[in-house]
């Protein structure tokens, strides 16, 4: 292989108990308590993705969050106190703060238009306000505000829900 720099951390995946793990002193990201909730239901819905990156010592580059969920029930029990892991080794202190920096940046940010569409597809689909709060972990006001829908329209839905328990209908604005 031409770099194998490049697959070096794959190479050493492997599950090791959450307790090893320990988060680093300069993590500028933070995540609100309804964001934990919603990767602990990513982490349910569609099981664990994505490895928590290490320092040789067992500090964490990236993955803070994971860690933390993981630690928390369901999943400490669901898990058996594992986590999944790759080990990262950088010459330099300064890598790893770059590391940890540029994971979370190069993540991205939501943009309105794409998440409008989203939403408009899910209810398309029948997808209820409140199956689509629960997984992509909004409020009803957020998915009003995303719908188009009119406030009428989109009350009768909620009220729909709420007495039927039953899919969405879609609405067409005439």
């Amino acid at each position: 292989m031409k770099n194998s720099k490049l697959f070096a951390p794959l190479s050493t995946l492997q599950w090791v108990d959450r307790d090893k793990l320990k988060p680093n002193d300069y993590n500028p990201n933070k995540v609100s308590k309804e964001n934990l909730k919603l990767l602990v239901q990513s982490i349910l819905a569609n099981g664990w993705t994505l490895p928590i990156v290490v320092r040789p010592d067992m500090t964490i580059i990236d993955g803070f969050h994971r860690w933390t969920v993981a630690g928390q029930e369901p999943l400490f029990s669901a898990l058996g106190g594992k986590v999944p892991i790759v080990i990262v080794e950088h010459a330099e202190q300064s890598q790893n703060i770059y590391g940890t920096v540029t994971h979370n940046r190069a993540r991205g940010t939501h943009l309105l238009e794409p998440m409008k569409a989203i939403v408009k597809r899910l209810m398309q689909e029948g997808q209820s306000v409140a199956e689509i709060g629960k997984q992509l972990g909004m409020k009803p006001e957020e998915i009003f505000r995303l719908s188009d829908f009119s406030k009428e329209d989109f009350l009768s839905l909620m009220v729909k829900d709420t007495i039927s328990h039953g899919k969405a209908e879609f609405f067409t604005n005439i």
